[in-house]
C-alpha cells in the first residue's frame, strides 16, 4: 500500500476532534484496521469513510461501541443483501429474455 493512500490516525483524530482511545477501541473491536509505519498508526483511504461514520455515531449520536458494532454489522448485511438482489434481478432478466 502506498503512503499517499494512508491517513495518519493522529491527524484524523485532530481534524474530527475524536479521542485516540475511542479510535483505538474501534481497532481493538475489529471495526477498523490500522497500518503502522515507523510506529505511527495510519488508516487506509478505503476505510476512512467508515471510520468517519463511526465517529459520527459516537460523538454526534452518543452511540456506544457495542451499538456501533451492531449498526456496522447491520449496514454490512444490508449491502450484501442489496448486492444479492441485484444479482437475482440480473438472473431474472437473463431467464426472461431467453
Amino acid at each position: 500500500m502506498k503512503n499517499e493512500e494512508l491517513v495518519s490516525v493522529l491527524e484524523f483524530c485532530t481534524m474530527h476532534r475524536a479521542e485516540m482511545e475511542f479510535v483505538s477501541s474501534l481497532k481493538d473491536s475489529g471495526l477498523v484496521e490500522f497500518v503502522f509505519i515507523d510506529g505511527q498508526p495510519y488508516v487506509s483511504l478505503n476505510h476512512l469513510r467508515q471510520l468517519e461514520k463511526m465517529v459520527t455515531f459516537h460523538y454526534d449520536l452518543n452511540i456506544n461501541l457495542e451499538g456501533i458494532e451492531t449498526i456496522i454489522n447491520l449496514l454490512t448485511r444490508i449491502d450484501e443483501l442489496q448486492e444479492e438482489i441485484g444479482r437475482l434481478r440480473e438472473r431474472l432478466r437473463v431467464v426472461s429474455s431467453e
